[in-house]
């Protein structure tokens, strides 16, 4: 580990018009998909990681297993001279009215928080989830080594602390393992309640939710393919949102959505051989997620996960029938596909980390005319600002122009019927916000 005199800054001046920073090629590189394996054998050992499981061994059951990712936290912290704040967040949840839950229990989950050097109460976060399950989420003595679900979504967020920590940058970053999850989602719903409480900006939510798994229960086999699940717009808008989206468009361009997107381009540009797919839902069908409880409450949140699942290795006893293996065992886990996965958080992680806020009251104007304007408030540490547009049958921002230090601009030539328009902060390193949709329309 390089000691404090030698940490990286991502502080560099580049041209906005870069399209690339070396300094997310070296983040790729760094990832480990040994240590990645390492901690996800780490975490089978404790034999099950049910949330309602042992708190008291310290060898198996929950209490072990989130002692261990405190400690490896704190280690962390140790070799970037304290750079991380670790703690302890938990509820208390119980029996009464819940029929997944078999008794009352603290849902504890485990937080490291990498403080912003110049926006300390910005957050990007990456989350996993500690607890696993057999084939009764309700027996939590048996074994349930939750290999895939979720000790390797879980081992990202420890893995990117040990490579970001070795960075600074202007916003904060929160690597957390959650826990409840296949309970009801409480760890999430409880950090996301936490976070409102504490009046946090959360930029964003990465749930990484099964990343280790290269061969389907289809057949197919791909280490490259994942998929990045985002609801269309938030659950808490308002009912003028829902009416001026019914004239102005907007349907899939909620701040969720345009995480997505985010993530898209950062791989495209940055780990081309990966094949990213924006899945247009907020999770699988029917299914939830732990970044579900931070859009309830209006933040930005996606799930980032393998393509190609195998059910007869999720939420199964471990057992054989009919010739077939069932269980979350470490030895269907992909190490090299987990290791990619997680570079993915990494470059997203460090790309939003050392960007300026998005635009923020951006409208837009320009009825039966060929041009289109847009405006928006500025935005503090900007250098400049880019106008994205897209045809409105396309999934990505496909063209864009830098307008520089400006508040409004016109786009001549361009019909407002025919596009889907956004706008993007860009910082003096380069980085850039998200692309935000206008929310506001004003006439010519």
């Amino acid at each position: 580990m390089k000691h404090l005199t030698t940490v990286l800054f991502f502080v560099i001046s580049i041209s906005v018009f870069t399209q690339t920073n070396e300094k997310l090629y070296d983040i790729i590189n760094s990832v480990s998909a040994e240590r990645i394996e390492k901690d996800v054998q780490t975490l089978v050992n404790f034999g099950t990681r049910n949330t309602f499981s042992d708190t008291l061994s310290n060898t198996r059951g929950i209490g072990a297993a989130r002692r261990w990712i405190k400690s490896e936290f704190e280690s962390i912290s140790n070799s970037c001279n304290n750079c991380l704040s670790v703690f302890y967040q938990k509820d208390f949840v119980t029996k009464e009215g819940n029929n997944r839950v078999p008794h009352d229990a603290w849902v504890v989950n485990v937080v490291a928080i990498q403080k912003g050097s110049k926006y300390p109460n910005r957050y990007i976060i990456m989350s996993g989830d500690i607890d696993s399950r057999a084939s009764d989420t309700m027996n939590f003595t048996i074994d349930a080594p939750g290999a895939k679900d979720n000790a390797s979504g879980l081992a990202g967020p420890i893995e990117a602390a040990r490579v970001l920590s070795q960075y600074k940058f202007e916003n904060s970053i929160m690597y957390v393992g959650l826990s409840g999850e296949e309970q009801g989602l409480f760890g999430g719903a409880g950090l996301a309640q936490y976070a409102k409480d504490k009046g946090w900006e959360i930029i964003g939510v990465f749930n990484n939710d099964m990343i280790g798994n290269i061969k389907g229960v289809d057949g197919v086999i791909d280490n490259r393919t994942f998929r990045i699940f985002s609801e269309p717009v938030p659950p808490n808008e308002t009912e003028r949102d829902r009416t001026l989206r019914r004239f102005y468009g907007g349907e899939v361009d909620g701040i969720s959505r345009q995480l997505a997107r985010y993530v898209h381009k950062n791989v495209k540009i940055y780990m081309p051989e990966m094949n990213p797919v924006m899945i247009y839902r907020l999770d699988r069908f029917g299914r939830g997620g732990h970044h579900r409880p931070f859009n309830d409450l209006g933040y930005a949140g996606i799930r980032i996960m393998e393509a190609h699942e195998n059910y007869t290795q999720q939420h199964q006893d471990i057992r054989e029938e009919n010739g077939i293996q069932y269980g979350d065992v470490i030895e269907h886990v992909n190490f090299e596909y987990a290791k990619k996965l997680t570079a993915v958080n990494a470059i997203n992680l460090a790309s939003l980390a050392s960007a300026p806020t998005h635009p923020k009251n951006v409208a837009i104007g320009g009825v039966v005319e060929a041009s289109v304007k847009l405006k928006w408030d500025k935005v503090n540490g900007a250098k400049g600002y880019k106008i994205y547009w897209r045809d409105t049958t396309s999934t990505t921002w496909d063209n864009y122009r830098y307008v520089g230090d400006v508040t409004e601009f016109k786009l001549d030539g361009i019909v407002i019927d025919n596009y889907f328009f956004g706008v993007a902060s860009v910082g003096e390193n380069g980085f850039e916000s998200v692309v935000v949709f206008p929310n506001k329309v004003f006439s010519n």
